[in-house]
């Protein structure tokens, strides 16, 4: 299946017009129609809107031969998460230890439970270092302000 008929798919199945759909994601509904109808692929901003509203993960849309809705969602929620805490340089440097950390996996017999754990601490001390280091090297001047923000 492809992007566009996947993210159709998707929207019928939340009973969503595409107006309504342009609403939740701010996106045009022209957009959503060459998206749907034409086949263009969004900007990657556009393609994690959509997969967040209509609560798909984005390797689902990317990838025409997945048929897992919610494949690697984890991933998607975790570099959202980095990305809201820490701007587009910590969900970029977020992607770059998951794609180190995916092939610590690359033909392992590990099952997906061990692999979903594993998975979740990395997430809990990336997020919690990054935070760490944030009031570690933040200068206290700045973290009064935000602070009281």
């Amino acid at each position: 299946m492809t992007f566009g008929e996947k993210v159709k798919e998707a929207r019928l199945a939340m009973n969503l017009s595409q107006t309504e759909l342009a609403q939740l994601t701010g996106i045009s509904e022209r957009s959503l129609y060459t998206y749907e109808q034409l086949g263009t692929l969004p900007r990657k901003s556009n393609i994690r809107k959509l997969a967040e509203a209509l609560h798909i993960s984005v390797s689902y849309l990317l990838d025409d031969e997945e048929t897992d809705k919610q494949s690697r969602i984890d991933e998607d929620m975790f570099l959202a998460e980095a990305r809201k805490q820490f701007g587009a340089k910590g969900a970029k440097e977020a992607q770059e230890v998951l794609g180190r950390v995916s092939s610590l996996f690359a033909g392992g017999d590990l099952d997906e439970d061990a692999k979903d754990v594993f998975f979740q601490a990395l997430m809990s001390v990336y997020m919690d270092s990054k935070k760490n280091a944030r009031e570690k090297f933040t200068p206290k001047k700045y973290r009064k302000h935000k602070q009281t923000e």
